[in-house]
């Protein structure tokens, strides 16, 4: 790019040039937050059956000290308003269901493990980012669905003492509308008095409006990494630094730490590319643990080390862990390593 045609007038004073080698002329940088955590998480995968024992204390010898646990409602098409969902425990996997919820809350309490409710909706031929609706009648009728819906896990989760909550996950064409989530939120903090975060998609986050009516920023940091396949631990520690900035410009603005409510990457040569695609999607793709375990490395090399981020939650663990290949879980290979490493640091 041609500099501009002022540059010569700028540099020209003697006494300007004495004052920018000082560094006279920055403004003072803002102080960013500091955590008073750091949760080291996983995303726990409710099992379709109960526990037979030792899960959690496999999980723990990683380090972990956090999971979140995910039961699901349903929509059957992007635009309509309709959710369904069901407490009971006979239409549902068990890990899913209020016992097994509990159940895993037992469990995990005697490794000193926490538990965040993070329940998700699954919508049918689409994903949850293109819930829209088509007219403001729908509007109203799919936000009245969604408060009955998170107001029933929030009242689980005050009954079971979980000590935060996640409100929505990844509702990206729904996060526009703030005056309809700050009600959602403030329903939700009548009947729950843990703590509250929202996960909005890593293309999300800077437009959400309504962070401060929370206590974490959330971010489901599928942050692409690279463009190539198998990238170099630079390409990937570099990448991440670019995409720091973009955080620490919202934290600045809300005064709120940061949650890394998902965040993961498949065993695949095309790891880094596009790291939210699904595994079923990555079935061609040439295997690779080393990529998987050097995007992890990337992410403890950098944003780990921020004092901002008050945890993470790697996408995904499974109580019983299958032979299902592609998949997220580091669960037996070098990314588990690396994850252990660094939980186990402190």
């Amino acid at each position: 790019m041609p500099r501009p045609t002022h540059a010569k007038y700028l540099f020209s004073s003697v006494g300007f040039v004495f004052l920018f080698a000082l560094g006279w002329w920055a403004l003072p940088e803002e102080e960013l937050i500091k955590a008073e955590e750091k949760w080291k998480g996983v995303c726990w995968v409710g099992s379709r059956q109960p526990l037979a024992g030792g899960e959690v204390a496999t999980l723990s010898a990683t380090g972990a000290n956090a999971l979140s646990q995910t039961p699901f409602g349903w929509q059957s098409e992007k635009h309509s308003p309709e959710i369904r969902w069901d407490m009971s425990n006979e239409r549902r996997w068990w890990g899913e269901s209020p016992l097994g919820i509990k159940s895993t809350i037992d469990s995990t309490s005697q490794f000193g493990m926490m538990n965040m409710m993070k329940p998700h909706l699954w919508v049918r031929e689409g994903w949850v980012g293109e819930i829209e609706m088509q007219s403001e009648e729908d509007w109203k009728s799919w936000f009245a669905n969604y408060q009955a819906f998170i107001l029933d896990y929030a009242r689980l989760a005050e009954e079971l003492k979980m000590p935060m909550l996640c409100v929505g996950t990844e509702l990206e064409k729904t996060s526009t509308k703030e005056k309809e989530w700050r009600a959602v939120i403030a329903e939700v903090r009548k009947v729950y008095s843990g703590k509250l975060t929202y996960a909005a998609n890593f293309t999300e986050f800077e437009q959400v409006k309504f962070w401060d009516a929370l206590d974490y920023i959330g971010v489901q940091a599928y942050f692409p990494l690279s463009k190539n396949h198998n990238p170099s631990l630079q390409e990937l520690t570099q990448s991440w630094n670019s995409h720091l900035p973009s955080i620490e410009k919202v934290i600045r603005k809300f005064k709120k730490p940061v949650l890394f409510t998902e965040i993961g990457y498949c065993n695949t040569v095309d790891a880094a590319v596009q790291p939210w695609v699904w595994p079923n999607e990555r079935r061609e793709t040439e295997f690779s643990e080393q990529v998987q375990a050097l995007c992890y490395e990337a992410f403890f090399q950098t944003a780990w080390k921020k004092d901002w981020l008050a945890g993470v939650f790697f996408w995904k663990w499974y109580p019983q862990r299958h032979d299902r290949e592609p998949d997220f879980t580091p669960q037996g290979k070098q990314a588990e390593k690396v994850l252990s490493k660094y939980f186990l640091e402190g």
